[in-house]
């Protein structure tokens, strides 16, 4: 069986963690798999857009596979703490838009997944949160960093420190979720979400999230520049000239990623 799906339609690759069985938790085979997905979408320019969700109503994914973890040495939890940063990492870096469709559970590693991501869209029924400290251990795939950059660093160490769980209204309050919707109408939601990138300049998605991502972690002045050297990558490219004539004829413009 495969650990993790991955399909591509209209422009959207859609990577479902298939371990529902197990609530989708990460074990190292599924970190590798994960991996292996994520460079290919990297590297495919058909994609704009990238869905993550994980198979099965229940759960996004609860992280860790804890019954893997207790068979494991102390290097083998080293080892899969390195891998599962790596992969976040890899998702954080992706060029396309990324979007976590939260279906059920998401629990650190899981969450972790998801703040990974650039958005955040999540069912009702949906329960999330970093309760590693409830394990006497933290956060240890980018949650300690990227949740404060997130939502601030007071809510960072409230939701950290006491390993709260959320449901999808509290953590849409918080600031942590795009949208809240019902069960039924999550993937939807995502797929239109995504279309609503998918219809613009694939290269100028890519460069103005780089803009954006780059820019949050320096100053305003060398954020400028880095904004400028993003939109003069914008300007030779076949897309920027088919939407002025688009523009000229009155008709949607058609891109290419060139």
């Amino acid at each position: 069986m495969e650990l993790v799906l991955a399909k591509i339609e209209n422009n959207v690759a859609f990577v479902t963690l298939n371990r529902p069985e197990s609530l989708n938790s990460f074990n190292y085979d599924t970190l590798c798999e994960l991996e292996a997905v994520v460079e290919e979408i990297r590297l495919n320019p058909e994609v704009r857009v990238v869905i993550f969700t994980g198979a099965g109503d229940q759960s996004f994914s609860v992280g860790a596979d804890l019954k893997e973890r207790k068979t494991l040495t102390t290097q083998q939890v080293k080892r899969n703490l390195n891998k599962i940063n790596q992969v976040f990492t890899a998702i954080d870096q992706l060029p396309q838009p990324t979007i976590a469709a939260m279906n059920g559970f998401a629990f650190g590693g899981g969450m972790e997944l998801a703040l990974s991501c650039d958005f955040r869209i999540a069912s009702r029924s949906a329960l999330m949160g970093l309760t590693e400290t409830s394990l006497a251990i933290i956060p240890g795939a980018g949650g300690t960093q990227r949740l404060p950059r997130i939502i601030g660093e007071s809510r960072a160490l409230e939701l950290i420190l006491t390993a709260k769980r959320m449901d999808a209204e509290l953590a849409f309050q918080y600031g942590l979720l795009l949208k809240v919707v019902e069960p039924e109408q999550l993937l939807d939601e995502a797929i239109s979400f995504a279309g609503e990138m998918t219809k613009n300049g694939p290269i100028a998605l890519q460069q103005a999230k780089f803009a954006i991502k780059q820019g949050m972690n320096v100053d305003l002045q060398t954020g400028l520049q880095l904004e400028r050297k993003a939109y003069e990558v914008t300007i030779p490219t076949e897309d920027r000239i088919e939407a002025l004539e688009a523009f000229s004829e009155k008709r949607k413009p058609v891109f290419r990623g060139k």
